[in-house]
């Protein structure tokens, strides 16, 4: 199975120099750790470097990126409409925080700044909704690594809301049969999450940090969530909704 890499940003220099991967080389390990058998090819949509069709991988996941989904750069509004292709392809797609906003916003959704501010460090979330992806013991609380401070605060039609927390209730969703996204960095380490909060020390109150890392002692269900990654991608296509209790279609939904 060829998995696309949309990479939507670089890690840092400074961080990268003190031993950090890029993106994509966190992903392909996290989800080598599940099938070694994966194959990978890099698009750097940062650089305008768009598939240009969506039969080019088997499926496709998002990076994260500091760019936000209300920016105007010609780049990130090309790859929200080839985000949108691959939906209506029914392509598997996995959108992971900037892709999550970004899918969500170019299919008639609206993404703003958080009344609540940046979220760091560990988020707590609720699964409202199980899938069989999910396998037969599917957690009901999943705790992951966060770096926001945009929120999807209306869900487009097409869009179902599978979890959150009163901090961010659009969290994991489904949009179509055959697109995963979620607001948490499954990829980040504890150790990266410390230090780019450390290097965002001025641009986020410290006390929103201290909390942040405080946080960090939690658990944190990055390998399962990778799991449910490689899971769901290779799931049938028009059986990623399958379940014992099939979600209801969320339209909206307000930043807490």
């Amino acid at each position: 199975m060829k998995i696309g890499i949309l990479q939507c940003d670089d890690v840092r220099e400074e961080l990268r120099e003190q031993g950090f991967d890029n993106y994509p080389q966190m992903f392909k390990q996290r989800l080598h750790e599940v099938d070694p058998d994966l194959e990978f090819t890099v698009y750097r949509c940062l650089d305008g470097e768009i598939p240009e069709r969506v039969d080019e991988c088997d499926a496709f996941i998002t990076t994260g990126s500091r760019y936000s989904a209300l920016d105007d750069d010609p780049w990130i509004d090309a790859l929200g409409k080839f985000m949108v292709k691959l939906v209506e392809a029914r392509v598997p797609l996995v959108c992971i925080c900037f892709g999550h906003q970004l899918l969500a916003k170019a299919m008639g959704g609206k993404v703003e700044k958080a009344s609540v501010g940046w979220g760091v460090g560990v988020s707590q979330n609720t699964v409202n909704q199980k899938a069989g992806w999910m396998g037969d013991e599917a957690m009901t609380n999943v705790n992951l690594i966060v770096s926001h401070q945009d929120q999807v605060t209306e869900v487009p039609e097409g869009m179902t809301v599978m979890g959150g927390s009163d901090f961010c209730p659009v969290y994991f969703c489904l949009a179509g049969d055959s697109a995963l996204t979620i607001q948490g960095h499954p990829e980040f380490s504890r150790a990266y999450s410390k230090a780019l909060m450390e290097m965002r020390r001025g641009l986020i109150a410290d006390d929103v940090i201290d909390a942040g890392m405080k946080s960090l002692d939690l658990r944190v269900d990055d390998c399962e969530v990778f799991r449910w990654i490689v899971q769901f991608m290779k799931q049938p296509t028009g059986e990623h909704m399958n379940s014992s209790s099939q979600p209801e279609q969320s339209k909206s939904a307000s930043s807490a």
